[in-house]
């Protein structure tokens, strides 16, 4: 291989031409011809026997150049892009200029590479860390949930019916006393009080006894779905089959005991706001390191190709895609995409900003660990693989030979740069919060990066 010139055609983009030589040419030639010749026929030679000088003289001598050019070109680059001391970013884009069996080849190559970056400040950010008081309707909130979940349904028995219950109807809807499309139902389930049906129908069955028949008028809403019903009035025959309802047990001592390992109400009210304070801690510093990341994005600056948003996107689509399979079993992301009428295009730009944020966020980290002389040494790197290996339940030479090892590291140093900068950041509840409603998401996303992209390399 031979560098032939340099040229540094955009901020982030450079060209490169480079030659490979006869020898190299031909031993990878040989190497295709030896690969492919099982697959080879040709009229008077047995399949996989004929020779190479007469597969070149039947199809010309350039038949191997291809495959042959193509085996060597990754070698010759990362040859290139390591002398030259580049980081790329992107699969770089490969153009044949000319190959000869007497000459050899000569490339051209475009190379996406990483961009610089300013940071004007990362020490001593300013963001809010508010923590929520835990109240004593917080703690009655949490054990109505408990209620909830050991209620038992029992039937309704001496009284019609009342919002809450859950009544089993048949029903007829008429407009213009006829019968239309889709309003029949029988044996149907409905919980009062749910706002399943139209404004008007749930409260016309309260108040009625199991076994009577009887009309509830409605009018559908104006801006009703279907524009064949909207702004009519309907008349829907009912019969009310039967009522159940839910049977609370009472919030004693006896309750406690039931649903905890706590012998009294008082102690297990303890125990739940202990929990609920714990929690609104680890939120208030989930939501001041994001805002630190936000702030830190904010004051980062510089010119970023367009193809490290489009990977990062690439990324989330590929999550997107697994989480479908994982949730929905055979839903695929074209199903997905044909069921909500969205086109890919559509789907990508909802993941832009948010990609954006996370470029630029990643960018800023490794710009700080640079400043800082942040570093990972190898023991801390064996260390982390082993305990990453510990989390995949695979052996750690096997982690080792699947994901990118030094990547890994870089992830390493990432993550101790946000320990950094958070550790400097400065706890202040007059500075404005987040202004992105999913910047808890986002900032988190990627400040685990690391993780996130050693686990789906591995996995």
């Amino acid at each position: 291989m031979s560098l032939i010139s340099e040229t540094k055609t955009d901020v982030n983009m450079r060209e490169v031409t480079f030659s490979i030589s006869a020898e190299d040419l031909e031993r990878a030639c040989e190497r295709v011809y030896n690969r492919q010749k099982k697959d080879i026929a040709v009229k008077g030679f047995r399949k996989g026997k004929v020779p190479r000088k007469i597969v070149e003289r039947l199809y010309g001598e350039e038949v191997f150049f291809e495959d042959a050019v193509n085996s060597l070109i990754p070698g010759e680059l990362d040859t290139i892009i390591s002398d030259l001391g580049l980081t790329i970013i992107d699969r770089p884009s490969v153009e044949l200029v000319s190959c000869t069996k007497a000459e050899g080849a000569v490339c051209k190559a475009v190379l996406f590479t990483k961009p610089e970056v300013t940071v004007s400040e990362y020490k001593g950010i300013h963001a809010p860390m508010i923590v929520h008081e835990v109240t004593d309707e917080d703690v009655d909130r949490q054990i109505e949930m408990l209620r909830q979940r050991q209620a038992r349904v029992v039937d309704v028995e001496g009284r019609a019916a009342e919002m809450g219950d859950e009544a089993t109807i048949n029903f007829e809807g008429f407009i213009d006393d006829e019968a239309f499309e889709g309003g029949k139902g029988e044996a149907y389930p409905l919980r009062l009080g749910s706002g399943q049906f139209i404004p008007g129908f749930e409260e016309g069955v309260v108040g009625h006894n199991i076994g009577e028949q009887f009309d509830v008028n409605v009018t559908f809403p104006e801006n009703y779905g279907d524009e064949r019903f909207a702004g009519k009035a309907a008349v829907f025959k009912v019969e009310l089959l039967s009522l159940t309802m839910q049977e609370l047990p009472e919030v004693d001592d006896e309750f406690a005991k039931d649903v905890s390992e706590f012998d009294t109400l008082a102690e297990m009210r303890e125990d739940i706001k202990k929990h609920l304070t714990e929690q609104a801690e680890q939120q208030a510093k989930t939501a001041f390191e994001n805002a630190v990341c936000d702030v830190l994005a904010a004051n980062t600056e510089g010119i970023i190709p367009q193809v490290m948003y489009d990977r990062r996107i690439d990324q989330h689509i590929h999550e997107f895609e697994h989480q479908l399979h994982h949730q929905y079993g055979d839903l695929s992301l074209n199903d997905y995409l044909q069921l909500t009428g969205m086109t890919m295009e559509q789907l990508r730009d909802e993941y832009e900003e948010r990609a954006k944020k996370e470029v630029m966020l990643r960018l800023a980290l490794e710009k700080v660990a640079e400043s800082e002389g942040i570093t990972v040494s190898d023991e801390e790197l064996e260390e982390a693989l082993v305990d990453f290996a510990a989390q995949m339940e695979a052996p750690v030479e096997l982690v080792k030979a699947r994901i990118p090892v030094e990547e890994y590291r870089t992830d390493l140093i990432v993550t101790k740069a946000l320990e950094f900068v958070k550790s400097n950041a400065v706890v202040d509840n007059d500075a404005a919060p987040a202004s992105d409603e999913n910047a808890e998401a986002e900032a988190e996303a990627a400040a685990s990066e690391a993780a996130d992209e050693a686990k789906a390399d591995a996995e």
